[in-house]
């Protein structure tokens, strides 16, 4: 053996420790995004402040459009259609909590059927 060169207990120490690194992570993310419904109740609260489109009727403003393009229907059941439907229309805080849910699904996706590590 060189000077310098790691010897197998090293490598497999470092493998190791790597791995259990990434286990901790992945595992803490899961609890985390499931049992701590913050998470999800601070997006939604910004939403119902700042989005006029998931206001009651008689306090929208009369220029946002209601009929969704995508799906051609009047009433929408779930309101994310009806954001993702009026992009335009929307506010920048709602299009800056849409796009990081939709950007996180899709990473998500793709990144979990290549069996990378994603939680």
């Amino acid at each position: 053996m060189q000077l310098g060169e790691p010897s197998w207990r090293e490598v497999l120490r470092f493998a190791v420790f790597c791995r259990s690194l990434t286990l901790v992570l992945q595992v803490l993310t899961r609890f985390l995004g499931s049992s701590t419904p913050v998470v999800y109740w601070f997006p939604a609260h910004l939403l119902q402040d700042w989005e006029p489109l998931l206001w009651p009727r008689e306090t929208m403003p009369e220029k946002v459009p209601v009929v969704c393009s995508l799906l051609g229907q009047e009433t929408l059941k779930n309101p994310v259609w009806g954001l993702l439907c009026n992009w335009r229309a929307c506010s920048g805080v709602t299009r800056a909590i849409l796009s990081y849910f939709l950007s996180y699904w899709l990473l998500g996706l793709l990144l979990h059927c290549n069996f990378l590590p994603w939680t």
